[in-house]
């Protein structure tokens, strides 16, 4: 739908780009002309896909959760390619449970990650573009339930909330640098490892889907074009804007996992189970 070179030679670099929707966005800025920088923990997960991408990839391994581990990751890929034009904020931390039965490490295991995470490596690129006078565009992940909370998620919903917050505030501040803040919000996009945690079991993922309106889950190359299209110059206008793609599902009701309030005590200790099962 996009001409080849939407994206040419635009250096872009993407955390949580070795798996999921991190990787198929990256693949398809790669078809439209990028050079691609991408981010995660693991590093052998990174190697993998970089080897199978067919582009032009450079990876370094990084938690984002230790600002140290973040500039030390920037400083490489500005000494590979010279430059970051574009920042994608893609990593994440998820699962579904009563908060009642969250423990503080649970809880900061999320914020680390999403609000923490996102605001470190914010700042870090944030600062060199201004620094350099250069300025580019940052997209953030976030949820479409970011604006509306939901249960049994909360602090993926805290968190993600917080980084609308700043999508929002830095769109304002930062725009007299040239940067550009722009945010997408998915809706159910399912993927290896978020969705085994988030839907064990069948019946779960019955209950979530029939939530949304067009009654399908999302596809990753359409997730994927929106946010080439919003990093793109065609999109320069749009800044500080959240586009929500969920087929209409928040517009159907509020909050992805309210719904699990049908789910009985017994049921939760088992759900537990199998996601402890799932990680071994």
């Amino acid at each position: 739908m996009f001409d080849a070179s939407l994206l040419k030679d635009k250096v872009i670099l993407i955390t949580g780009g070795g798996t999921g929707l991190g990787r198929a966005m990256g693949e398809r800025f790669l078809e439209l002309g990028a050079r691609l920088a991408i981010t995660s923990r693991r590093e052998e997960v990174l190697a993998k896909a970089a080897s199978e991408m067919d582009g032009d990839v450079f990876y370094k391994s990084c938690d984002v959760r230790d600002p140290q581990q973040i500039a030390e990751m920037v400083y490489a890929v500005e000494q590979h390619y010279g430059r970051i034009d574009v920042l994608i904020n893609n990593a994440a931390g998820n699962f579904a449970s009563p908060t009642e039965n969250l423990s503080p490490r649970a809880v900061d295991a999320v914020l680390n990650i999403v609000l923490h995470g996102t605001f470190y490596t914010t700042l870090e690129v944030g600062k060199r573009w201004i620094e350099q006078g250069t300025g580019g565009t940052m997209l953030n992940i976030v949820t479409s339930y970011a604006s509306t909370g939901s249960a049994f998620v909360v602090p993926s919903a805290a968190a993600k909330a917080g980084v609308l917050a700043l999508t929002r505030s830095l769109a304002v501040e930062w725009a007299r640098h040239g940067i550009r803040q722009v945010a997408i919000a998915p809706g159910l996009f399912p993927t290896d490892g978020a969705w085994s945690r988030l839907a064990p079991t069948p019946e779960l993922s019955e209950k979530l889907l029939n939530r949304v309106p067009l009654r399908r889950v999302g596809e990753k190359d359409e997730l994927a074009n929106l946010a080439a299209y919003l990093i793109s110059d065609y999109a320069g206008y749009i800044n500080g804007e959240v586009v929500t793609i969920d087929g209409g599902e928040w517009l159907q009701g509020a909050g992805q996992f309210n719904d699990l309030l049908e789910v009985t005590d017994e049921e939760w200790i088992n759900l537990a189970d199998i996601t402890r099962k799932g990680k071994s």
